[in-house]
């Protein structure tokens, strides 16, 4: 279930008047609850990943010669992708809320691929409790990748962009 899913569902339940509804899937589980005080609707929402462990059955222990043989080349395929991102610098996420790469739904991106970037240019726009904070870039240089979507949630110390600082 992806974050849109999660984010029309509980734009439904707000809607629906109900006051609690709780959903559990294979490794997902939502309880979504609605209180109303003083006619200002609130809504609180539970998401829970479980651990993969419990949400697949045990496999046998006949098939674990398998899983080396088959995890030797993916260290090696991402060796050289860590040696390319090396010499460029990551601008991280400073806090937790819903990342917006554009001023409004409107205007261009504040950064593309390409872009050239000063120490304190905005990169992008966090939304974090109803409050719109603007990511200013900490180096200067060239934007390499775009490592998050529009409009998607972001972490704390969550990557954004990468930057080639020559």
């Amino acid at each position: 279930m992806d974050i849109r899913e999660i984010q029309n569902l509980i734009k439904f339940v707000a809607k629906s008047g109900a006051t609690e509804v709780k959903l559990e899937m294979d490794d997902v589980k939502i309880t979504i609850k609605t209180t109303t005080e003083n006619d200002a609707p609130e809504t609180t929402t539970y998401v829970q990943h479980l651990p993969v462990g419990q949400a697949l059955p045990q496999q046998p222990a006949a098939p674990a010669p398998v899983a080396p043989v088959a995890a030797t080349p993916a260290p090696a395929a991402a060796a050289p992708a860590a040696d390319e991102n090396d010499k460029y610098i990551t601008v991280k996420s400073p806090i937790i809320g819903t990342l917006y790469r554009k001023p409004s739904p409107d205007k261009a991106p504040f950064v593309e691929v390409g872009s050239t970037i000063s120490a304190g240019d905005v990169v992008c726009v966090i939304e974090a409790m109803k409050l719109f904070n603007e990511i200013e870039s900490e180096v200067s240089g060239k934007i390499v990748k775009v490592l998050v979507d529009d409009s998607s949630p972001v972490e704390f110390d969550q990557p954004l962009f990468l930057v080639d600082p020559s």
